[in-house]
């Protein structure tokens, strides 16, 4: 079995005063867990940046390959300095937790993350449960909230009946 690798790397700096206060504001705004979060999508905004870097000399058809794997996530890439220009916000607002409180389905972003986590939001009609779920553009339109289930309803117990039943057991008693 292959060991399971680190999707981030810590801040080099561990008490940087304005990375610190940075993470703070995106932390509020996204309604992240904890900053792990924000270093796994710093991880992949680099990792873009590193196979636009590899891909400068390369032909137009692997470069097209790229953009198109970026614009199916739902970042707007068209050149070499769209996908450098990737940064954790653009990641940021394609996470599910994210949509979800945007397209109004919940009041506040922290209620979007406990839906999800609690599966009452599907994806085209499937529950997701990992907040941090990449929406691909196709399936935006498709985030709904899961109906509760109504059980159904038995009909009135009629008076007449509930009266002759308590008199046998009350007679049933007596004798």
């Amino acid at each position: 079995m292959k060991r399971k690798h680190k999707l981030y790397s810590n801040p080099k700096k561990p008490f940087d005063k304005l990375r610190i206060e940075e993470e703070k504001k995106i932390r509020e705004e996204f309604g992240l867990k904890n900053k792990k979060e924000i270093w796994k999508t710093e991880a992949k905004s680099k990792l873009v940046r590193q196979k636009a870097r590899k891909l400068i000399k390369s032909s137009p058809e692997k470069q097209k390959i790229l953009f198109d794997q970026l614009k199916e996530i739902g970042l707007k890439v068209n050149s070499l300095t769209d996908a450098f220009a990737v940064n954790i916000k653009d990641y940021l607002e394609r996470r599910l937790q994210t949509i979800v409180f945007r397209k109004g389905l919940v009041y506040t972003i922290k209620e979007a993350r406990q839906k999800i986590v609690h599966r009452k939001i599907l994806v085209d009609k499937k529950v997701i449960n990992k907040p941090s779920y990449l929406v691909p553009v196709e399936l935006e339109n498709k985030i709904t909230i899961k109906e509760k289930q109504k059980t159904k309803e038995q009909p009135p117990v009629k008076k007449e009946f509930l009266e002759s039943k308590t008199e046998e057991i009350i007679n049933g008693a007596e004798s």
